[in-house]
């Protein structure tokens, strides 16, 4: 029997003593409403070898916590807002300076006269000027992440990051060696060289990973993490530190993994439940509370480094908040989101340590100010989150009072995982419903023949297994329906008033059957049955590829009863991915479209163009049109305002082009509109078509 000996050298034991950790440490801090990281570093502290001593600093823990280092660097790059900081880079660039060399002035000076060594210092003053935007979900969850105040605060940290890690760069590399013009001339050539490869090679190769290889879940993690940890090398052989590497990662595949998709779930699901636990028990173990006894200049550096953090954070949202006018409300939360130090703080605090140039002391002060850093972000964007939510003018309630439900028909298992994804993406974050995966088998039309029809069932069912893996994976609910049918299109509706079902997506594989609305019969039959929203898809490659989303409008949509949310819903397509837009309107004023884009959040980059008459349309798109575009048809169900036979030429037309992806959109239709007026019977004398030649 194996005697149980202090400090634990059995892999086996030492991986289960860390798991209890993960799991008790973070329930513990959660009762006292202080965020889970805390409570990590605090119980590597407690069992670490400057307190109890039941765990090492041994090579396991080493490398699992440079492991983590890597991935919290690699998470933060990926969940960067590039677009939100392209809407507001003057802001941001300018919040962004203020909030790191604020910081870093104040850090360099305080290190230089504590520590007397300027590379140290400089160091130092890089962990004050970047931050963690620890506390971003709550803003997100009380409904202000797109808030102006707020997307600045997040465009700004691309900068403070990129300047810590720069900073990182530079100091590492003087630390080794003279800070020579050879030196100098090496570090700017290995660093654009670097930049380059990562930055220009990674989109190119991942755009044909991600267009060209189906290997499903494990394949696109496993090719993830090979980018990230390939950065991380070429980093070492730039002459930096790997978490360079691991941020650029991280920024050159932010385009390519959908926030709300199963990748990014998985990447965050294995980082946090695994790996960044360790990164920060190994960060707590490094803590030595006896050195604040024996030295109390160690105590005395500690509140410091607590003192000019928030002193530098408070200056710079004020001035930002004095030059762009915030409100009162504003500035707090800008300054509760730029407080929190950890990921980057973290990680070039281990490299300082590593490399001699932090103490103890320094590492114990640095913690110390995390620790309550930690704890006066979130409650400042807590408290006024809500009060800037509050007071937010509030856009009109357009939507139906129904639930969002999202029903997806499934019969092609190629292109099932598309459709799905397009599902993810357009669910709104907080709605607690499951979508609907469904697939109709139809029935033989010998009633006698059971175990044909039972065939079926089970075949389709294997189908409805697939989808719940997959959503599984992207942390989605969801409800399976089967339905056996003489008639595919009477199976669905079925379902849709069953289930009271708000949004139907459906695949369509190009064959229009010379059809009313040029998409085949089952569809035309569905869209004629139904007053539901309908998005019918011919999707070919991943949603993440997309760099434009291009809407065509016909005329008049502004007064259907469902345009609204149906131009909402590609905003909000468009703000998931990271597209931009362009809007080409047929025979129309752009003016209300605008207004609502523009009054509409998120805010999203977006161009109109206007086509004075339907025969131009073929000869513009196929001018504009490229294969990372997405096409968003927003059509219209016939005898209604903005119908026109048209309309039915365009999906076929389409198919035809470079276009990889498109949406043919028909918006819901509601029995009562805001005019009072029955969506679906508006009168022949309403339309402004001349002809439908014209």
């Amino acid at each position: 029997m194996t005697a149980l000996t202090f400090p634990l050298t059995d892999p086996v034991m030492i991986v289960a003593l860390a798991m209890l950790i993960f799991l008790i440490a973070p329930l513990v801090m959660n009762r006292f409403r202080i965020p889970g990281i805390i409570g990590l570093i605090l119980a590597g502290m407690i069992v670490g070898p400057n307190t109890l001593g039941w765990l090492e600093r041994d090579p396991t823990i080493v490398l699992l916590g440079t492991v983590g280092m890597l991935y919290i660097i690699f998470v933060a790059g990926l969940e960067i807002d590039l677009e939100g900081f392209k809407r507001y880079r003057s802001r941001s660039l300018t919040f962004g300076l203020l909030s790191f060399f604020i910081p870093f002035t104040l850090g360099t000076l305080l290190g230089y006269v504590l520590i007397e060594s300027w590379m140290a210092a400089i160091l130092l003053g890089s962990l004050l000027g970047s931050h963690t935007l620890l506390a971003y979900p709550i803003a997100s969850r009380m409904g202000v992440a797109k808030n102006p105040a707020v997307t600045t605060v997040v465009g700004g940290t691309i900068l403070t990051d990129t300047l810590s890690m720069l900073i990182l760069a530079v100091v590492a590399g003087a630390s080794q060696g003279e800070l020579s013009a050879g030196f100098w001339a090496q570090l700017i050539i290995s660093l654009i060289i670097f930049t380059a490869v990562v930055m220009i090679g990674v989109p190119y190769i991942s755009r044909r990973f991600f267009r060209q290889i189906h290997g499903g879940a494990s394949i696109d993690y496993a090719y993830v993490m090979a980018v990230l940890f390939i950065c991380a090398v070429l980093a070492i052989f730039a002459g930096m530190e790997p978490i360079i590497g691991a941020f650029l990662a991280g920024l050159a595949l932010n385009r390519f993994i959908m926030e709300n998709g199963p990748l990014m779930n998985r990447i965050k699901f294995v980082g946090n439940a695994l790996f960044i636990p360790f990164f920060l028990l190994s960060v707590g173990m490094l803590m030595d509370i006896g050195v604040m006894f024996e030295q109390p200049s160690a105590f005395v550096l500690a509140i410091l480094i607590v003192l000019f953090v928030i002193i530098g954070k408070f200056i710079a949202a004020w001035i930002t908040k004095r030059i762009y006018h915030y409100s009162n409300d504003e500035l707090p939360l800008m300054f509760g989101l730029t407080i929190p130090q950890a990921a980057a703080t973290l990680a070039a605090t281990l490299v300082g340590y590593d490399l001699g140039l932090f103490d103890i002391a320094v590492v114990n002060g640095v913690i110390i100010m995390i620790l309550i850093s930690c704890m006066i972000g979130p409650s400042f964007v807590e408290k006024y989150s809500r009060n800037v939510a509050f007071a937010e003018e509030q856009m009109p309630y357009r939507r139906s009072m129904a639930p969002e439900r999202i029903m997806i028909p499934l019969s092609n298992p190629n292109t099932m995982d598309y459709l799905l994804d397009l599902s993810f993406t357009i669910k709104s974050p907080s709605s607690e419903e499951p979508i609907f995966p469904m697939t109709v088998v139809q029935s033989n039309e010998n009633n006698d023949d059971n175990d044909d029809n039972e065939a079926k069932v089970a075949q389709a069912e294997k189908m409805l297994g697939h989808a719940v893996i997959y959503a599984a994976g992207a942390d989605v609910p969801v409800r399976l329906l089967t339905r056996v049918e003489d008639n595919p299109t009477i199976g669905i509706h079925r379902a849709i008033m069953d289930n009271r079902i708000s949004t139907v997506i459906a695949g369509w594989n190009g064959s229009d059957d010379h059809s009313k609305y040029g998409l085949g019969r089952v569809m035309d039959q569905l869209v004629e049955r139904t007053r539901q929203q309908v998005v019918v898809a011919n999707l070919n490659q991943h949603l993440s590829l997309t760099k434009r989303i291009v809407v065509i409008l016909p005329k008049g949509y502004d007064h259907m009863s469902g345009g609204y949310d149906a131009v909402r819903l590609t905003k909000l397509l468009a703000n998931q991915i990271g597209a931009r837009m362009l809007f080409i309107v047929i025979q129309d004023d752009t003016s209300t479209y605008e207004k609502w884009i523009n009054n509409e959040k998120p805010d999203v980059e977006a161009k109109f163009v206007v086509v004075e008459k339907w025969l131009n349309i073929k000869r513009y798109y196929e001018q504009t049109l490229k294969e990372d575009d997405l096409v968003v048809i927003l059509s219209a169900r016939e005898g209604t305002l903005s119908w026109h036979p048209r309309l039915a030429l365009l999906p076929k037309s389409i198919h035809k082009t470079a276009v990889k992806n498109f949406i043919v959109l028909f918006p819901q239709e509601y029995p009562v509109d805001n005019r009072g007026t029955r969506g679906t019977n508006v009168p022949t004398s309403t339309f402004a078509h001349k002809t439908y030649d014209e």
